[in-house]
């Protein structure tokens, strides 16, 4: 525990499921007395202020309004970069007159470790998801660096290193894996685990604020079961999906439903809604969680670690980004079954719960995960290395 009150910055990206993850953390630092100076586009404000950050807006041009992103993995990358390039000034003029004794910054935030090696400051990334792994290079980076537009990218990206103060000019070693990291995902759902570097990367498991109202959603007394339906925030516009799932679980004896169809999808396009099903545009995930027995996903790296923490067996329907990895991850720890858009009909999507609530396997594994994730400690233990590293 340091003996005094740090200027802790965090650098993020106002990506919604890349914010969520480390908000507890955020708060638990402020209420340990630190002064934490968050920056992050003006879009996610009221997130970042309901932990008590300070926020300094630092405007992004990532396409999350719309979420309009390019399927080519080298556009997506370019956009990250390109984000980093206009965010840099805004975090010098920001941070050169108020430096900060530890950096904090999301993987999508490269501006940050830029503006850290330009101060000499230490830094510490917050992942959100999986991190690189020994081998990572050989089995993903060496594929992206052949694909077609690679070699503009990562010379656009060396020149920006040469210009922009930071002292690591490499670009596969300024974009590789850090020299200090908070994983905020499960272990279990780490690929290749046992490859991971565990001097410099710790496992803290999903982060939630312990003092938050996890009262916020009543089982129905009468449920015998209860299945929760989300597709998270960013895919939700799937109102055939809905359809499926109100025709595979509707009326479905001893099952309550809660749906959450996101704000895209008007209930209107839903038809006529059973009685043992609640629709929602939004849910409070984790207090249902608590209470639920069976949870269908698209497997976004946020939802399967509430899933796993919870002891929730799993239906993953990935709809894209890292999600069809990690829906194939759930089904290899035990806890899942995964259907792909095109085959969540409602017969598929009707059997798969039968097939997960009826196997004693299953239920074991997830008591077995859930104690795992448990055990990696959360919030409390994240601030703790955080100050660690500030001692």
């Amino acid at each position: 525990m340091p003996d005094r009150r740090a200027h802790i910055a965090m650098i993020g990206i106002p990506i919604v499921s890349h914010v969520l993850p480390s908000l507890a953390i955020i708060r638990e630092l402020v209420a340990r007395g630190h002064r934490v100076i968050y920056a992050d586009d003006p879009a996610v404000t009221d997130l970042i202020t309901a932990t008590g950050a300070e926020l300094i807006p630092c405007t992004s041009v990532l396409p999350v309004a719309d979420n309009d992103w390019p399927d080519d993995p080298i556009a997506a990358m370019e956009l990250f970069l390109d984000d980093a390039v206009q965010a840099l000034p805004q975090l010098h003029s920001a941070y050169d007159h108020d430096p900060a004794d530890l950096y904090l910054y999301d993987i999508g935030a490269y501006a940050a470790r830029a503006l850290a090696e330009s101060q000499d400051r230490p830094l510490m990334q917050l992942s959100p998801t999986f991190v690189a792994w020994d081998g990572y290079d050989q089995d993903v980076a060496a594929h992206l660096r052949k694909l077609p537009g690679a070699d503009a990218y990562r010379a656009k990206f060396a020149q920006w290193l040469a210009d922009c103060g930071a002292s690591t000019t490499d670009v596969d070693t300024f974009s590789g894996p850090p020299a200090q990291a908070l994983a905020l995902i499960t272990r279990a759902m780490q690929p290749h685990a046992e490859q991971v570097d565990s001097d410099t990367v710790t496992f803290v498991g999903p982060c939630f604020d312990t003092t938050a109202d996890t009262d916020s959603w009543t089982r129905p007394a009468d449920a015998e079961n209860v299945l929760l339906i989300s597709l998270g925030s960013a895919f939700t516009r799937q109102p055939e999906f809905y359809r499926q799932c109100l025709a595979a679980y509707g009326n479905l004896p001893g099952w309550h439903v809660v749906l959450q169809i996101g704000k895209y999808t008007d209930p209107q396009e839903l038809g006529t809604i059973p009685p043992n099903v609640e629709v929602h545009p939004w849910v409070p995930q984790r207090a249902i969680l608590e209470r639920a027995d069976a949870f269908v996903t698209h497997a976004g790296m946020g939802g399967c670690g509430e899933g796993l923490l919870a002891g929730v067996p799993m239906i993953a329907v990935p709809q894209g980004a890292e999600q069809f990895m990690n829906a194939d991850r759930l089904v290899e720890l035990g806890v899942a079954r995964r259907i792909d858009t095109p085959q969540a009909t409602a017969d598929t999507l009707r059997a798969a719960l039968n097939d997960l609530a009826t196997d004693p396997e299953v239920a074991r594994r997830s008591a077995l995960l859930r104690t795992d994730a448990q055990a990696e400690g959360g919030t409390s233990r994240a601030a703790d290395l955080i100050e660690n590293m500030l001692a």
